[in-house]
This record gives C-alpha cells, sequence and structure tokens, in this order.
C-alpha cells in the first residue's frame, strides 16, 4: 500500500478543516488519494460539530494512515493545541499552523508521506506570532534548503485542466515590475519549469510560450524596448539550451483554446498575466504547485476564506485537485528534480 499525502491543517480559524472534512466525506466518490491530516485532533472534533458532519477520527501514525483511510480521517496530532474559532484568526494558534508544514515537510523527506498539501494560511496571525517569512512559499524553500544544504528557488505555478500558467514576477505591485524583470530570473524560472514538467508532470518534451511583459509583446519596442532587451534574450538562451520555448508572445492572444494547445506551460511577466487566465479557466480546479522543491507540494488556489469557515460553505474543490494533483506528481516524480 503506498503511503498517504501529508495535508498540513492551515489556519484553523479559516476553512482549512471545512475543506479537509468535506473531501474525507467525498473520498469513495471523488476516488481521492489517502491522506492524513497534521491537526489538533479536537479543533477538527469540533468543527465537525459546528458542520453538522459525522466523520469519524483517528489519531495515527502516517505508516498506518493509508489503511485507516476508508473507515475514517487519519489525524497525526499536532503537539502545539489551537483553539477552534473560526473567522477569527489568533496569533495563539500560529505555533501548530507552523508545526504542520514543518512536520509535512519532514514525513515527505522521510519517504514517509507522498507529497505535501497544504491548507490556506493567513500572513497576519503568523506575523503577530513572530514568523520570519514573507509567505508560505518561502517557508517551505527555507524548509527544503535546510534538508538539502542549500538555497532553493521556488517557482509558483498554477495548474489547472486547462492551463499551467507561471509567474515570473509575483507578489509585487505592477509598477515596480519592470524594474525587478530580468533575463537571469526569467531564465531561471523557465529552466526549473521545463525540468518539473519532465521529472512531475511527465512530459518528455516540454513546450514553453513566454509572453511579452507589455501590449503586443512591445510590437518592436514602439511600446517598451523591454520585451526585446530583457525578455528575448532569455528565450534565445532557452532555445540554445535545447529548451521548446517561444516569445515573447503578446499576452492577449496566448490563451485562447487554439493557442493552448502549442504549449504545455505559459510563462507571464507578472501576477495578474498568469493568474487572471488560470482562474478564469480553472477557478474552483486550479491548483497551486510549488516547483523547484526537492518534494511535491499542492494546494488550494484560495485562501482562508475567514468569513465562511464553520458555515459548511466552503467548497472542497480544489483541495480536492490539489490531492489528486498531488497524487499524479508523485507518481511521476523522477530524482531529477
Amino acid at each position: 500500500m503506498k503511503a498517504a499525502l501529508a495535508v498540513s491543517s492551515g489556519d484553523p480559524s479559516g476553512i482549512g478543516p471545512d475543506i479537509a472534512l468535506a473531501a474525507w466525506i467525498l473520498r469513495k466518490h471523488m476516488q481521492l488519494p489517502a491522506f492524513f491530516l497534521l491537526a489538533d485532533s479536537e479543533l477538527i472534533a469540533s468543527r465537525a460539530v459546528q458542520l453538522g458532519v459525522n466523520v469519524p477520527l483517528e489519531i495515527t501514525t502516517p505508516e498506518d494512515a493509508a489503511a485507516i483511510f476508508d473507515e475514517a480521517l487519519p489525524i497525526v496530532a499536532l503537539k502545539n493545541r489551537q483553539s477552534d474559532q473560526p473567522g477569527i484568526p489568533l496569533p495563539e494558534n500560529a505555533a501548530g499552523t507552523i508545526e504542520a508544514i514543518e512536520q509535512a515537510v519532514a514525513l515527505t523527506l522521510a519517504g514517509r508521506s507522498r507529497a505535501v498539501v497544504t491548507c490556506p494560511i493567513a500572513k497576519k496571525p503568523l506575523y503577530e506570532a513572530g514568523f520570519k517569512f514573507p509567505g508560505h512559499t518561502e517557508f517551505l524553500a527555507h524548509l527544503a534548503g535546510e534538508h538539502l544544504g542549500y538555497a532553493v528557488t521556488p517557482v509558483m505555478m498554477l495548474a489547472g485542466p486547462l492551463l499551467r500558467a507561471v509567474p515570473v514576477t509575483i507578489h509585487i505591485a505592477l509598477n515596480k515590475v519592470p524594474a525587478v524583470l530580468d533575463t537571469v530570473t526569467i531564465l531561471t524560472v523557465c529552466r526549473i519549469t521545463a525540468l518539473a514538467l519532465k521529472s512531475q508532470f511527465g512530459i518528455a518534451n516540454p513546450r514553453l510560450a513566454i509572453a511579452g511583459l507589455n501590449p503586443h509583446a512591445g510590437e518592436g519596442g514602439s511600446m517598451g524596448m523591454e520585451d526585446e532587451v530583457i525578455v528575448r534574450p532569455a528565450v534565445e538562451t532557452l532555445c540554445a539550451e535545447g529548451i521548446d520555448a517561444r516569445g515573447p508572445l503578446p499576452a492577449d492572444t496566448m490563451f485562447h483554446a487554439a493557442a493552448r494547445a502549442t504549449y504545455d506551460a505559459a510563462i507571464c511577466m507578472y501576477h495578474d498575466q498568469a493568474l487572471i487566465p488560470a482562474k478564469t479557466l480553472g477557478f474552483d480546479d486550479s491548483v497551486n504547485v510549488t516547483l523547484g522543491l526537492p518534494f511535491v507540494r499542492t494546494s488550494p488556489d484560495h485562501g482562508t476564506a475567514f468569513d465562511i469557515a464553520g458555515s459548511g460553505r466552503a467548497k472542497p474543490d480544489s483541495l480536492i485537485a490539489a490531492l489528486r494533483l498531488a497524487d499524479e506528481l508523485a507518481a511521476n516524480r523522477t530524482l531529477d528534480t
């Protein structure tokens, strides 16, 4: 029996517990891979009561989780206790939130789980508790670097059934993108993406479509020179390295069906250039995948949704997609990552 997936429960005041419970309820209907939840078992039991769902819980080890999964939701218990107050993020819950992520990574690196699936976290209560990282992805990269002994570069991909999109720059203001964007960064992101498409997605010869920064990809420099002096040299270097890369391409014509059929991933220059088409084409079933790590990590493509936590309105669709994709990538994964 293959190892279960490790699911960190996220901020317990958000919908992480809700969607984990909902996913387990749908496990047979949706034919989900086995997973265990890193969580405070009493909090999960409390949330199940609030939601009015009958979910048997069993505290277990990662090794026994898969055998338990059909009959009960396996819980690998946290040392840090957490308070169940839906919609009210609490700094005192931060220690458990961080512990769940750390344990998910450690167990996966040790081969005791197949992959890491993370439920959403909120930065503010973590910062108030002294968390030093900009966000989830940077913390995962830090944990991976500690394991490997050298720094890793994480790359964010939004993967849906109709589109895989990768932003080169992420959470920065749009007016800062031209100053931050450079050829080296584009090359790094594209190389990591191409490798992951081979070694996790099982695509032998990945095709990258690389968007321009400016409208019409700069139109030969008449609408900005960034595409000619920053993006095009990256594309030329990638092609020289044997990577199937095209660009810079006008972003407004990259995402219709016929265009998408010509590539395996779209490389975009800024956050919304990637996430608007990704979420439009797959709002409920797109998955956040972190490339460049020595383990598979997926996450639902949504936040903590404090406003609906504990209400029964949270949909588990994106978590279900994240579980399925994590299982698929773990099965495909080669040692090239």
